[in-house]
């Protein structure tokens, strides 16, 4: 299918209704659709359709939305944006932890959701021609982060960051000790207006540490200013 914008999208959502009401926005931008309902056939559509995107709602039949987020991962980095009815702030957190890229919650306007799908195609965008710019290795500690080629090693063994922990890792550790509060980070970081829980900072923080940090219950580089938010140290 040709489409103006050359993206194809997944729709995981057991509410007909809700995923007819997205299926229609999506192709008047321009995007080729593709739709699922319950979690086995999302699963196998992701892993199979050659998709960009995938929204993937929580509660689905057969198998979760955590679930098809976790076996996604194991195999791809295409964004995921998970779509639940749910405002416990711990399905939030476990959906990003398992690797999601962002979330929102039901009932959303299109116009967010619309304005989510570019922001994370534009990072993907960014990643997948990060091998066309020149290297510019920069050193902090034990880290080395190329920041033209989106890359991180740590005493010259390559991180596995995705490109959302690679873009917070970048945009503090080019600040000079400066501290950032959540909602900065998310407006600069994320791209776009965030409407949604300042936790997914703190997620990702956590997440950062855990593949930069020898001890990240003691972290060296992502620092907490306690009541402000998160500068780098640049040891």
């Amino acid at each position: 299918m040709s489409t103006e914008s050359g993206k194809k999208i997944l729709i995981i959502e057991d509410e007909k209704p809700i995923s007819d009401i997205i299926k229609f926005n999506l192709i008047k931008e321009g995007y080729g659709v593709e739709t699922a309902y319950d979690g086995q056939e999302g699963l196998d559509k992701a892993l199979s359709c050659g998709c960009d995107l995938v929204l993937l709602d929580i509660m689905l039949p057969i198998m979760s939305g955590f679930e098809v987020c976790k076996k996604i991962r194991e195999t791809s980095e295409m964004p995921i944006i998970m779509l639940t009815a749910k405002e416990e702030e711990a399905d939030k957190v476990l959906g990003l932890e398992l690797g999601a890229d962002d979330y929102i919650t039901k009932p959303f306007g299109m116009r967010e959701l619309l304005a989510r799908i570019k922001a994370n195609l534009r990072r993907t965008e960014l990643l997948e021609g990060k091998t066309e710019q020149p290297a510019d290795v920069q050193e902090f500690g034990k880290l080395q982060i190329d920041m033209n080629r989106y890359e991180v090693r740590k005493d010259g063994q390559p991180l596995d960051l995705t490109l959302r922990e690679f873009e917070l890792l970048k945009y503090l550790a080019t600040r000079d000790d400066k501290v950032f509060s959540r909602e900065q980070l998310l407006e600069d970081v994320w791209g776009y207006e965030y409407y949604g829980d300042i936790r997914t900072v703190d997620v990702t923080v956590r997440r950062l540490r855990e593949k930069l940090e020898d001890d990240p219950g003691d972290p060296k580089y992502i620092i907490t200013k306690r009541g402000i938010g998160y500068y780098f140290s640049k040891q």
